[in-house]
């Protein structure tokens, strides 16, 4: 097999982590999948034990750990627990490192203290109701009115949207093309309301719901970078979302497929265990050669983000290939548990509902292949020139 480039240090935090979710998250997973939430308290319960924003400055409380493989190995035990809907890689990087990245000191005095302690639980509002992954397109807008900006509009898919305490909000400044701004929008501010708890196919104990923006008043204070750059902020941010978009899929059909081969070596299908037909083991093969392929091509996307070489091309690579090899073991895993596979209380058929979001989410597989081809100089407008 195959040396991972991880370290002693990332085994023993995975050692602790692992040893968290089964004392503080597994027990409850089927409780807050019911109720469509997790309970606030994890967030705390991760914050105590240093899993949140690790990569803060130790002056706010964080470990001053830039390494994404930390991150990497918690997302990988999330999976490999059965707790992949609780999104705390989303708070720690997704969203947090806007914060990371463009947060004046004052802000970062002002809000680092409670993403690090869990008392404060972030989301990213970007996409809105007929845009999807078209950010061009969206329609939130937010005037300058000297001392504070005005925000009025909505968005729609947005994890940790019942949960969260603070939200980067992205709506346009201008009419130009890309004249967005980011703005911190807070619990409790006039204005600011959510809709329901939307109910999803996967991923039960996420909360996804609609937030509302009816004249909000965003102090400047809360205006993340400058106002007329946040397109550009959020495409410099998506290539590490889409690296643990895939870090996640890669995760959850590991997984699946070590959760499977236990199965049918009990499992007996004409008094023979169901891995021992040939076909069987020779699709086991398959997909065990495609996500060893698969891990080195993350662990070296990982590796390339550290060094912060990791490109939009290469991101979109990495998701597009990883999501859809998720999607394609989580469906043969579940064919191998036969009728028991199709029944709730068997943990496949909760990772084949959480799978399916992931050539969604962070840019559907179409989105990726465009990203691909047009770095291969292949353009559909080309035909305009």
């Amino acid at each position: 097999m195959i040396v991972r480039p991880l370290e002693s240090e990332h085994e023993m935090f995975r050692d602790s982590v692992r040893k968290f979710l089964q004392a503080e998250a597994v027990p409850y997973m089927e409780e807050w999948r019911q109720q469509g939430v997790v309970d606030r308290e994890i967030f705390r319960k991760a914050g105590e034990n240093g899993f949140l924003f690790m990569w803060a400055e130790e002056r706010f409380g964080g470990l001053g750990l830039e390494d994404f493989r930390y991150e990497q190995v918690l997302i990988e035990e999330l999976y490999r627990a059965g707790c992949g809907d609780i999104f705390i890689p989303t708070h720690n990087r997704l969203v947090g490192r806007y914060l990371g990245n463009l947060a004046s000191e004052e802000q970062k005095d002002r809000f680092y203290p409670g993403c690090i302690s869990g008392d404060t639980i972030l989301g990213i509002a970007m996409t809105e109701p007929d845009t999807g992954s078209d950010l061009a397109a969206m329609k939130s807008r937010a005037v300058d009115c000297g001392d504070h900006w005005r925000l009025n509009g909505a968005k729609t898919y947005i994890s940790n949207g019942i949960i969260g305490d603070l939200f980067v909000v992205a709506a346009r400044t201008s009419d130009a093309k890309h004249g967005v701004g980011l703005f911190l929008v807070e619990r409790g501010m006039e204005g600011f309301s959510r809709g329901r708890n939307l109910d999803k196919l996967g991923m039960k104990a996420q909360d996804t719901a609609e937030l509302f923006f009816d004249n909000v008043r965003i102090p400047k204070t809360n205006q993340l970078g400058e106002p007329d750059k946040g397109f550009y902020y959020l495409m410099q941010n998506l290539a590490e979302e889409r690296l643990q978009s895939a870090t996640c899929s890669l995760a959850n059909a590991s997984a699946a497929l070590d959760e499977t081969l236990e199965f049918t070596k009990e499992r007996k299908v004409f008094g023979n265990p169901v891995a021992s037909f040939q076909n069987n083991r020779f699709q086991f093969a398959s997909m065990r050669t495609e996500l060893d392929v698969a891990q080195v091509y993350v662990d070296r996307c990982v590796q390339a983000q550290n060094a912060g070489e990791l490109s939009g091309a290469d991101a979109a690579k990495v998701k597009l290939f990883c999501s859809e090899l998720e999607g394609r073991v989580v469906d043969q895993c579940l064919q191998f548990h036969g009728s028991a596979g199709y029944m709730d209380e068997y943990r496949i058929s909760r990772r084949y509902a959480d799978a399916r979001i992931s050539r969604i989410y962070a840019g559907t597989s179409e989105v990726m292949r465009e990203i691909i081809s047009r770095d291969m100089g292949l353009d559909y407008r080309i035909k305009n020139a």
